[in-house]
This record gives C-alpha cells, structure tokens and sequence, in this order.
C-alpha cells in the first residue's frame, strides 16, 4: 500500500485513518488486477487505466465514489442500507461499521460496466 502511504499519514484521527487503511488493503486484496493510484489528492484503484473506484475523508465519514452511474445503479441499495449519497458519492459513516458487501457490488459493476471503456472517466 506504498501508492497511499503519503495520504493516509495526513489522516490526523488515528480511527479515521486505520479505518480508511482497512478498506484501502481490502480493495487490494480483494482485486489485485486493479492498481491503486492517488489523483487529484485522492486514493482510487484503476482497471486498464480506467477509473474503478475512488475514496475520500471527512469528519463524518469515509466516502466511497464509484462514478455518478454507480450512484444512480446502487441508489435504492444506499438508501436501504441507511447511507446518505450525493451525486457522485457515498458516505460511510465513521461511527457504523463498514459495509463491504455493498463497496463489493460497487467495484463488480464498475469492473463489468467498463471493462471495454477506453477513457478513465464514463
């Protein structure tokens, strides 16, 4: 997890970041073919110089962006699940535990949806 060590050192809550490193190494182990980059000051994984998924911090919680048409696909899910979404994003509190079953559903559709997508972003 070399690609995110810089970002998570910034983390100043200790909780924050040790969360935020459970769900980074999830991803990598869970898919090792994605590759874990930092854009735009951000962690994200790529697929074939793709955008799959990417992560950002706040002091109410971890948010996870599969791109606006992950949102719009999962959004009956997010809401079930209790999670609040914007346009792009979805917000994982801090104070719940993490769902990764969702975050799995999440980068499936993306790895399916683009897998013949030539631009990084839709």
């Amino acid at each position: 997890m070399e690609a995110f060590a810089e970002f998570l050192a910034k983390i100043d809550n200790p909780e924050h970041r040790a969360r935020t490193e459970e769900v980074l190494t999830w991803v990598k182990e869970k898919y090792p073919e994605l590759s874990p980059v930092i854009k735009w000051n951000q962690p994200m994984f790529t697929d074939h110089g793709t955008y799959i998924i990417g992560f950002s911090v706040s002091k109410q919680h971890l948010a996870v962006s599969p791109e606006e048409a992950g949102v719009i696909h999962f959004s009956d899910q997010i809401v079930q699940a209790g999670y609040k979404h914007t346009k792009m994003l979805v917000q994982f509190p801090w104070n719940r535990p993490f769902d990764y079953e969702l975050l799995e559903k999440m980068i499936d559709y993306n790895i399916a949806d683009k897998a013949e997508c030539t631009t990084f972003w839709r």
